[in-house]
């Protein structure tokens, strides 16, 4: 089992590549496998079976039958992410198939064991994460550039817009992604002319990230999203519903807890953040951080370079150049403007859904329905990352506005 990496220096401190970010394809895995190698057979069988596994309550029993595989043969870093990917979603489905009536305290060592061997190898925890969920998994359904999800859960149509829609948030991000290592490169040349362009195109960016987002509306059903889909993005940390976390056999005697998955573990804002010198309060900053364990390495080490490199806000303010002042304004502004529609997208999918959900408990409480169909209460007013949902997201986009520089 190994992980193919390219040590080789790059001319620029900042080249993608170094950081495994593509210049086509930015954070996203740049045309990832779709299969295992024949001797992983076993666990792609039921990875394209879930939804009907999951749905029947036979993933568990499935997954108890299944041999213990070793991590071992995988090679490169292509089939070790497809691996990760799908022994994640096999996980998420072992541990909610009940909902949150019937939650298994123990992962059986024949998922855990390679599991976590993957999960080493790659450096991402063994749960999924937004690099799993989105950036690994997507392929071309046809060579007119239609895209589809490569593994799946319960949530149909729902589930496969959720994921597709995000995707697309990513590749609009990826000139904006560019634009960092533009601007930075800008700053140290003392080209303010080439700073100025890399500002638009990071606005310009971040402006069409939004209207990305907008396409949730159009794909994703809210009632679908909250009731079926979103228990199988929660983790095993700051769950009142799993408080102890997850045994991994074979790994730890102790239970181990982890955070499910979340918006906040995508690079793309923490670099944007760390390029406009964004500073949130604490308690958000401190789950920010926490949340970059979930990134690839590489995409984490991105990020903490822009952190350690030449202020961006410093050099505009110093400048003096109303131009470059009014650029910089623009990207945080167009970075206020993302999170402010996101709370509006969390509003509906998840306050909204969730008012719904209370009601219809409420009406029926007397009669009995099946746990995959029956909405998640435990963290009703948290997001699958464990945090306080509106506190966090409107504490950001607050902080960001602040980061406007004033004439």
């Amino acid at each position: 089992m190994e992980a193919s990496d390219d040590t080789e220096e790059p001319p620029l401190p900042l080249a993608l590549a170094r950081f495994q970010v593509s210049e086509e394809f930015g954070f996203l895995l740049p045309d990832p496998l779709t299969e295992l190698p024949a001797p992983y057979s076993p666990w792609m069988d039921i990875a394209h079976d879930l939804p009907q596994l999951i749905t029947s309550h036979q993933l568990r029993s499935r997954v108890h039958q299944m041999p213990e595989l070793s991590a071992q043969h995988l090679r490169g870093r292509e089939e070790l992410h497809l691996a990760h990917l799908v022994l994640s979603f096999i996980t998420m489905g072992y541990v909610w198939q009940e909902g949150e009536e019937g939650i298994v305290q123990v992962l059986p060592r024949n998922l855990a064991v390679p599991y976590w061997e993957v999960s080493q190898a790659l450096g991402l925890p063994p749960i999924l994460s937004h690099a799993d969920f989105v950036l690994a998994n997507w392929r071309r359904k046809d060579p007119h550039g239609n895209l589809d999800t490569t593994i799946t859960l319960p949530g149909g149509e729902s589930l496969r817009g959720f994921i597709l829609v995000t995707l697309l948030v990513e590749k609009a991000a990826v000139p904006g992604i560019k634009a960092i290592t533009q601007a930075l490169g800008a700053i140290l040349q003392c080209d303010e002319d080439a700073l100025h362009r890399a500002l638009q195109e990071l606005a310009g960016a971040i402006e069409a990230m939004r209207e990305a987002l907008r396409r949730m509306h159009d794909y994703v059903d809210p009632e679908v999203f909250y009731s079926v889909i979103r228990i199988f993005l929660s983790g095993w940390k700051d769950n009142p519903a799993m408080p102890h976390g997850l045994i991994y056999e074979g790994v730890s005697p102790e239970a181990l807890a982890f955070s499910g998955g979340s918006a906040a573990q995508s690079t793309v804002l923490h670099a944007f953040d760390e390029l406009l010198g964004i500073c949130h309060r604490h308690d958000c900053a401190a789950f920010l951080h926490r949340m970059r364990d979930y990134m690839p390495p590489g995409h984490r080490a991105f990020v903490e370079q822009i952190q350690g490199a030449v202020s961006l806000r410093q050099h505009v303010v110093a400048s003096g150049d109303a131009r470059l002042r009014a650029a910089f304004n623009r990207c945080v502004s167009a970075l206020s403007d993302f999170r402010s529609y996101h709370i509006t997208i969390v509003t509906k999918y998840i306050a909204t859904a969730a008012a719904k959900a209370k009601a219809r408990r409420a009406e029926a409480s007397a009669r009995v329905c099946p746990s995959a169909g029956k909405a998640p209460s435990a963290l009703e007013d948290k997001g699958t990352g464990g945090s306080h949902i509106f506190i966090f997201l409107k504490s950001i986009r607050d902080t960001t506005r602040e980061g406007m520089i004033s004439a």
